[in-house]
């Protein structure tokens, strides 16, 4: 077992680790080279195999993007039994925004956050009716409503002016110091993104500077603070020491070479009780 959380805006109870879906999407924030390398591993049936360990290890959730290779991987998970809340990022990529929203409602998540890389963009082009409306489509569906950034700022500006959300999803990392697009998008990779250390400390104090619940990310950096097992635990450590007892974490986890989502789940669990 491992200690559950509310749902902000759900009455869906879910486990303060959720895995993380770049991996399975090939997007590594690393190097084109890891891109391929978990594009290549994580087939259909070995993305199966992950989301069925997560169920073993108490493991309750996981956060996918809202794409066509995710839609079919859903549905196939599903048919085999899958019991996994399915807490969902909308595709930038897509043509349409609310037709993206309509196609993920279909298979029934808990939860849509608005995608980070687009609502930083959107921000700083001081769009933020435009980002206003994208979130009512969510809130239209009567699923639980989150934003997800990379910036500190869009925190407190959402704070300050109210916005209609259930819960924040904020990176430890603030990537949107640079200009950048969604390799989803471009088709490219985003090379050179800024993972600042000092970053972290900014963004912990933004997490417990709002009531509204948080599901954070980029807790181990992207695989840049996981040299050995215990930077890895000291990296949960940390994070758990420094966000609310509601608030979760979410975490890619590679299995191609050791069994992650066991080895966090443990770590979770000692850190929790």
């Amino acid at each position: 077992m491992m200690k559950t959380v509310k749902l902000s805006g759900s009455d869906v109870n879910i486990s303060r680790l959720i895995i993380g879906g770049n991996i399975f999407s090939g997007n590594s924030h690393i190097s084109g080279k890891m891109d391929n390398e978990m594009a290549d591993y994580y087939t259909t049936e070995n993305i199966k195999k992950a989301l069925f360990k997560c169920e073993e290890n108490g493991i309750n959730a996981m956060q996918l993007r809202g794409d066509k290779h995710i839609f079919r991987l859903i549905r196939e998970y599903r048919n085999e039994g899958g019991k996994l809340h399915w807490i969902s990022q909308n595709a930038s990529e897509m043509l349409s925004y609310e037709g993206n929203i309509n196609q993920i409602m279909d298979l029934k998540p808990v939860a849509i956050y608005h995608h980070g890389t687009m609502t930083d963009a959107l921000f700083k082009e001081k769009k933020y009716t435009e980002l206003q409306d994208r979130l009512k489509v969510i809130r239209d569906t009567g699923t639980s409503v989150g934003l997800c950034t990379h910036m500190p700022e869009v925190v407190e500006y959402s704070e300050e002016h109210s916005w209609d959300i259930d819960y924040y999803m904020p990176c430890l990392y603030n990537l949107s110091r640079i200009e950048r697009i969604s390799s989803a998008v471009t088709g490219k990779i985003n090379n050179g993104e800024p993972f600042y250390e000092s970053d972290r400390e900014l963004m912990y104090k933004t997490i417990k500077s709002t009531d509204k619940q948080c599901h954070v990310f980029k807790i181990l950096g992207a695989g840049r603070r996981c040299e050995t097992e215990s930077q890895v635990f000291s990296a949960f450590e940390e994070t758990f020491a420094n966000i609310k007892s509601n608030d979760v974490v979410i975490v890619g986890m590679f299995q191609k070479y050791i069994d992650q989502v066991a080895l966090n789940a443990e770590i979770v669990r000692k850190i929790l009780g």
